[in-house]
């Protein structure tokens, strides 16, 4: 059995990853200070876990997953970057290193980081420079790459940078991930979606570019892109400019995304969506702001699973060591 933790765990996506593989695991904690993420991993999960911060924890996994805040790395966010002096949301990555200096002689075999691909820009990398380090100072041995959804049959253009981390071991060989070819859109879109997801303000439909004049690079223009093979990053909100791709209804009408279509392409389904709409239902005639949150700030569930799978695969994890060190 893997024993896993889960901090900034959001809705659970890696252990949804778990789930899907069918890899015998033990959730020994979960880690969230999102009242709302909380609530929705235990709808998902059968569970009665408190909001809880990841400050000052101390726990013993043999895996340790974390997905620090990204909006002050990111490209679209403010930008306040992420180091450890610097007292962000993103900063919160270094908790992650007094949790497992905590630990004490106990280390997690694994490490697995998940964020923005804006870390590694120049503003940017000296923090995530700084917690390679940090972490090398543990005797971790870290490998990183940025990988696309659609490279792990999802047909979303989302790009995150994935650090694993092993204790005392090798590099974790990226290149031998398993691949898969994206499957079509249309598998993830709804056939009838209902009407308020058609597009009506007047300033959304000026950014669309099929129904306006303008020219794409005129200065401050920013356009909605048309969904044609696959769409763009899931974002926490789809009302706005830019966005993660609308839908062609015809020659004068688009829609936005649903939140159902959000929970496919993160790789959640139609199940576990049902049951966070459950718990958080969409008022009538309204978008459901709270699934598109959720869901956006999520990991999907597909690239985990190629990722927990090559561990396995490559014997970064053994199940026979894993008993052998629980005993």
């Amino acid at each position: 059995m893997i024993k896993t933790l889960e901090l900034f765990g959001g809705i659970g996506a890696p252990r949804k990853a778990l789930v899907n593989l069918g890899i015998e695991h033990k959730s020994i904690d979960y880690v969230e200070i999102d009242e709302k993420a909380v609530r929705a991993y235990n709808a998902l999960y059968d569970k009665t876990i408190q909001p809880q911060s990841v400050v000052g924890y101390n726990l013993r996994p043999d895996v340790l997953i974390h997905g620090s805040p990204c909006q002050d790395f990111s490209r679209a966010g403010h930008r306040w970057g992420g180091g450890s002096e610097d007292k962000t949301r993103s900063s919160l990555l270094f908790e992650t290193l007094k949790i497992i200096r905590n630990m004490g002689v106990w280390k997690p075999r694994v490490v697995l980081w998940e964020n923005v691909k804006g870390v590694l820009d120049r503003d940017m990398i000296h923090a995530f420079k700084d917690y390679l380090a940090q972490m090398e100072l543990m005797g971790y041995v870290n490998s990183y790459k940025v990988l696309n959804a659609m490279d792990f049959g999802i047909p979303q253009r989302r790009e995150r940078i994935y650090t694993i981390s092993v204790l005392n071991g090798e590099r974790f060989d990226f290149s031998k991930l398993e691949k898969k070819p994206t499957r079509p859109i249309n598998e993830f879109l709804e056939v009838d979606a209902d009407d308020i997801y058609t597009i009506k303000i007047p300033s959304m439909l000026s950014k669309i570019e099929a129904l306006n004049m303008r020219q794409k690079n005129a200065k401050y223009n920013r356009f909605l892109d048309v969904i044609d093979t696959h769409c763009w990053t899931i974002s926490t909100r789809q009302d706005r400019c830019p966005n993660a791709g609308i839908v062609k209804l015809n020659e004068q009408k688009y829609r936005y995304l649903t939140e159902l279509e959000c929970a496919r392409l993160m790789g959640f389904s139609d199940k576990d969506h049902a049951k966070l709409l459950a718990e958080y239902p969409t008022r009538p005639g309204k978008k459901n702001a709270t699934l598109y949150k959720l869901y956006g700030n999520s990991i999907v569930v597909d690239v985990l699973e190629a990722i927990y799978k090559g561990l396995f695969d490559m014997g970064t994890l053994n199940f026979k060591e894993l008993k052998e060190e629980q005993a």
